[in-house]
């Protein structure tokens, strides 16, 4: 794109991200200049960045193997999944290390602070709203129903607070954090129901998050691109339906309009775009907040859901500031 002035999209993402495909092909329809981009990997792999500092604020250019953007001329930030920053190969030990966090705070920085372009989201909101504990004090003040929690170190409250709850208690990791076992292989750690005599001291060794199993009928991902809102109701045979996408259904639903605002007003509070919600729906109709993954996946949703979806996003991006 060099010498072209048209503003560009700049996606922030890794190569295998198939999600990021379906919203570019949507804005490669649309004629949209896009740029794509993983800075903790192509920055070692023949792309540059560089900022000035002076009168009249930031500037400066992002250059790949095939463009060259002027960082003044970004129209809007798609921020997906980018990767983490690496150093240079050959690069180990303390010298790795500081050249991952110059990356992070350098690299990171100068994005974020981009001049007049529309985020979708800014890095920094998806970070405050990735903390569960925040989520939960989020959600009840916008004003959904939010299972009874409580995050501990303290293995008795765990016991007495699993003990008392009706429908039995779950567990579920805070962040999820990679793990591999004696073996060496990756672990996933899925939302699990748990029983107070299952509870070992070991809860003391970091923080545990125990909550209030819901006796759902089935679940919901809401996704939701501004003030469009796409809900499907996801029927499955597990606990957690992440664990066994194969065998999961998802058919569209109506959003009712007290979740409609409410998921406005968690949006208005974290200051996102984008937002993709899990409720457990009781027999009653109750849809009861789960989560919200501010950089959630959406694409294994129905045909027409995720079309739908790439659309909206593909609007935002291309309004840019104005969206």
């Amino acid at each position: 794109m060099a010498g072209d002035r048209q503003r560009a999209v700049l996606v922030l993402t890794n190569s295998y991200d198939a999600t990021a495909d379906v919203v570019l092909r949507v804005l490669a329809e649309r004629r949209v200049p896009v740029v794509r981009v993983d800075p903790g990997v192509d920055l070692h792999n023949g792309a540059s960045l560089a900022a000035r500092y002076l009168a009249g604020g930031q500037r400066g250019t992002l250059t790949t193997t095939s463009r060259t953007l002027d960082l003044d001329r970004v129209r809007s930030v798609w921020y997906r999944r980018p990767s983490m920053y690496e150093a240079p190969a050959g690069m180990d030990g303390q010298d790795a290390a500081f050249a991952r966090a110059e990356a992070y705070w350098g690299v990171g920085g100068i994005i974020a602070a981009l001049p007049g372009a529309h985020f979708v989201n800014h890095p920094w909101h998806n970070r405050a709203a990735e903390h569960k504990p925040a989520q939960l004090h989020a959600a009840i003040l916008s004003g959904f129903s939010v299972p009874e929690t409580v995050i501990t170190t303290d293995p008795e409250q765990a016991r007495a607070f699993c003990a008392g709850r009706p429908h039995g208690a779950v567990y579920k990791p805070l962040w999820n954090t990679p793990y591999r076992d004696g073996d060496g292989k990756a672990v996933q750690a899925w939302v699990s129901e748990v029983k107070p005599e299952e509870i070992t001291d070991a809860v003391a060794a970091c923080p545990h998050l125990f909550q209030a199993k819901i006796p759902k009928a089935f679940d919901v991902r809401l996704t939701a691109v501004g003030d469009r809102l796409f809900a499907a109701r996801v029927d499955s045979p597990d606990l957690d339906w992440r664990r066994r996408q194969d065998l999961l259904t998802c058919t569209p639903l109506p959003v009712p309009d007290e979740i409609a605002g409410a998921v406005a007003r968690y949006l208005a509070a974290f200051q996102l775009v984008f937002g993709a919600f899990d409720f457990a729906v009781t027999g009653d109709g109750q849809w009861w907040f789960l989560e919200c993954n501010p950089n959630g996946q959406w694409a294994f949703l129905p045909e027409a859901m995720t079309d739908a979806i790439a659309h909206a996003l593909a609007d935002r991006l291309r309004k840019g500031p104005t969206a």
